[in-house]
């Protein structure tokens, strides 16, 4: 394992994603440790140049969510220090993280993804109304959930507006009613799609990380051919935004088996309750593994 070097693992951060990245960077940088590899975690804060420069660090692990860390600005830092590091490159984290952008492409790009309202003030909530019952209200560049609200009916989008405007800008989206699934990829591979099951409303912060009651479904379930579908879509919205190494792609399914592609996780969750350490799992990849391999592809074209 010499061949890495020292690794910077880049966790904790100063987004409201801050406590999950403590806990995900944490397992990272002890399975690379448990690896014999020189890994040595930092929390990105204010320090974080002389701390990269100060260290002499040969490549670095992201383990960052959110503002400063997943769209595009650390990975920004880490190429002009020359640090090569895991996961996607400076446009496809920034375009990822706003899920405006990110829509807007895959629109181009013939990916299916739900209609969309963009709401830049409570005098545009009528827009949002063209979507229909229920709706979703989110802000454009947040992740794990944070600031989002299943919407039912029209006396709800004011609360539910104030709340995801407390993040930057909000999107209104149309609810799609049906299973929801996720498909991780490493690499060029697809791992198994997992289908998640919460006993909320939608699968928000608390199913995500605290609730022992959500359920994740692998084998999904789905029938081979359309497992595969999925996969196939996943792999094409990966690959439409640019996105490289490793990464998540979050997808609904509606009642008649059309599905639509809500958003791309360049930096997936890596703690005990994450998605892509169960599917790699269940793709007979271990967590040392599965991190190892994400690691080596920093070696690539070096």
């Amino acid at each position: 394992m010499t061949r890495y070097g020292k690794v910077a693992v880049l966790y904790g951060g100063e987004s409201s994603e801050r406590e999950v990245s403590l806990k995900g960077g944490s397992a990272v940088l002890a399975a690379l440790t448990a690896q014999g590899i020189d890994a040595h975690g930092i929390d990105a804060g204010a320090d974080l140049v002389e701390r990269l420069m100060g260290g002499r660090y040969d490549r670095a692990f992201i383990v960052l969510h959110g503002h400063l860390g997943e769209d595009g600005c650390v990975q920004g830092l880490l190429e002009v220090l020359g640090i090569p590091y895991t996961g996607s490159q400076v446009g496809a984290s920034a375009v990822a993280m706003d899920k405006v952008l990110s829509k807007a492409v895959w629109r181009a790009a013939s990916i299916p993804t739900p209609d969309y309202r963009i709401i830049e003030s409570e005098a545009q909530l009528d827009a949002a109304l063209e979507l229909g019952f229920p709706l979703i209200i989110k802000p454009v560049s947040e992740g794990s959930s944070i600031g989002i609200s299943k919407v039912k009916a029209e006396g709800e989008l004011k609360a539910a507006y104030k709340k995801a405007r407390s993040f930057g800008p909000v999107i209104a989206e149309r609810c799609i009613v049906g299973p929801e699934y996720t498909c991780a990829i490493l690499g060029k591979q697809a791992l198994p799609i997992i289908r998640l099951e919460t006993p909320h409303d939608f699968y928000d912060y608390e199913a995500k990380y605290l609730l022992d009651s959500t359920r994740y479904h692998c084998p999904s379930g789905l029938s081979p051919q359309a497992e595969r579908e999925l996969q196939d879509i996943a792999q094409a919205a990966f690959a439409a935004l640019g996105a490289r190494g490793w990464g998540r792609v979050d997808i609904m399914v509606d009642g008649q088996g059309r599905p639509y592609v809500l958003e791309l996780n360049t930096v997936p969750g890596m703690t005990d309750h994450s998605l892509v350490p169960m599917a790699a799992q269940a793709a007979g990849l271990p967590f040392e593994v599965l991190v190892e391999r994400i690691l080596a592809q920093t070696l690539e074209g070096s």
